[in-house]
């Protein structure tokens, strides 16, 4: 089965197309596993909301009216369905101590003079699951998955404003840790 555009799958599925919604499943399967595992922070748990959010969105897809886009919806979905399973489970959190940074960027500075491209993707990664889960997440959804402002803000129910003030920080938040992983090449890379 082959169509045109993501709207003819959208469509077929709508219809009960198993099929159809199999194939958004599989566009989308990354993205969803990503949200979930950047706010709940195992594996295991973010495999099951992914899933989850997955079931929600195929038995309310007859309700996608389509005034925003498919991912966006599915984000909405995905991103309420881990905030309700952390509210559910409160999962017990930890502020990240200044000496575990510290041995972090310690243990990792005889590294950084060897590093490649690949390399610096994966400190970034870090950096950034270092964030705290708002910030990480709104990283995430602003500059890996490239959604705008107005496309988070209907996924977060965030304010445009408190986007903006929360992305500028952690901006700056991962353009320190950056700069002490990377030794200054942080400025090419935000």
């Amino acid at each position: 089965m082959s169509f045109e555009n993501e709207e003819e799958y959208i469509d077929r599925a709508k219809a009960g197309d198993l099929m159809a919604f199999s194939h958004l499943v599989e566009k989308y399967k990354e993205m969803v596993y990503a949200v979930t595992l950047k706010i709940l922070g195992n594996t295991f748990d973010a495999e099951d909301i992914a899933q989850e959010s997955f079931i929600k969105a195929y038995q309310s897809i007859a309700d996608f009216n389509k005034r925003s886009k498919f991912s966006t919806w599915l984000y909405t979905i995905t991103y309420r369905s881990a905030l309700y399973y952390l509210r559910k489970n409160r999962i017990p959190t930890r502020t990240i101590d200044v000496r575990d940074k510290e041995e972090l960027l310690a243990t990792t500075n005889t590294q950084v003079e060897d590093l490649k491209l690949g390399e610096q993707q994966e400190f970034i990664k870090k950096a950034i699951a270092a964030l705290p889960p708002i910030e990480g997440l709104l990283i995430t959804l602003f500059y890996i998955d490239e959604n705008s402002i107005e496309e988070i803000s209907s996924i977060t129910n965030l304010s445009k404003t408190n986007i903006k003030v929360k992305l500028f920080r952690a901006r700056k938040k991962l353009r320190k840790a950056l700069s002490v992983l990377l030794k200054g090449e942080s400025n090419s890379i935000l």
